[in-house]
């Protein structure tokens, strides 16, 4: 095994955190030793300060994504964090909705960012066909899915998952929207799939600027790698990205100081603009 100097570990750290906005502590020395063992190796390099040299010299960013794919955290499932997918059917969809069949905008753009192997996007697909059944057609709708790691986003765009992700998951949701591959492999059916867009997005990006406004945006458990001054910036581009009256979800763990955001406070992780 290749070790990592401190002064090597600090110089890799400041270029993930410049790069990603994500935070790495003294603690996390060993686990990106261990995470890039088998980079050095490919590119046979002898330690990491070589590493470090190469990723500056590389200038198609190609080496740059490998590490952050490497680093990034992506422990996803169906269903995670649920009373979030309940809120956003049982309050956001019906309260969307009626404003937009009043205003005559049949048009509902949600957004999932930070959206890892894919779980959360498809589960959001899901949620919409079901709520709006038959009238589905009527509606132009889009989830918009986006990640800073190519490596996750090459796999939801895939759509194929083993059972240990559908652990709680609706067992009839499964079955209607899912292929059997073979006994522990399903993968999305075309149908939903056509309904997400897939694209590489760093959240750090100083403006966010897409055709149009999100009504929706999931962001959860990712500004937990940010400190506070990054987060800050991310939550003020991610409410300028939403339109008056969109909703944002972030993780259960996470929070917005309330004395520093225009967003509403709903409840514990769920805000409002």
């Amino acid at each position: 095994m290749i070790d990592i100097t401190d002064d090597e570990f600090n110089l890799i750290r400041e270029l993930i955190y410049s790069q990603s906005g994500i935070v790495l502590s003294d603690k996390k020395k060993s686990l990106v030793a261990g995470r890039l063992q088998k980079v050095l190796k490919q590119y046979q390099l002898n330690n990491f300060n070589d590493y470090y040299n190469e990723l500056n010299k590389d200038k198609s960013g190609a080496l740059l994504t490998e590490l952050i794919d490497k680093i990034s955290t992506n422990h996803t499932f169906f269903g995670r964090e649920n009373d979030h997918f309940e809120y956003f059917k049982d309050i956001v969809l019906p309260e969307l909705s009626k404003i937009k069949i009043e205003s005559n905008n049949l048009d509902l753009r949600v957004w999932s960012a930070g959206c890892s192997t894919g779980e959360e996007a498809y589960t959001l697909a899901f949620i919409i066909r079901e709520f709006f059944k038959n009238n589905f057609h009527k509606w132009d709708t889009g989830v918009l899915a986006t990640d800073i790691s190519s490596t996750v986003l090459s796999k939801a765009m895939q759509g194929i998952y083993d059972g240990s992700k559908f652990h709680g998951f609706h067992s009839e949701w499964k079955l209607r929207y899912f292929k059997k591959i073979d006994d522990n492999k399903w993968e999305v059916i075309p149908e939903i799939k056509s309904e997400i867009v897939f694209r590489r997005f760093n959240l750090l990006t100083p403006k966010f600027c897409f055709k149009t406004q999100m009504d929706v945006i999931f962001c959860r458990n990712v500004m937990i790698y940010f400190d506070k001054q990054t987060r800050a910036a991310v939550i003020q581009n991610l409410y300028d990205t939403l339109t008056d009256g969109g909703y944002l979800f972030i993780g259960h763990s996470e929070a917005i100081d309330r004395t520093q955001t225009k967003f509403q406070y709903i409840s514990p992780s769920i805000y409002k603009k």
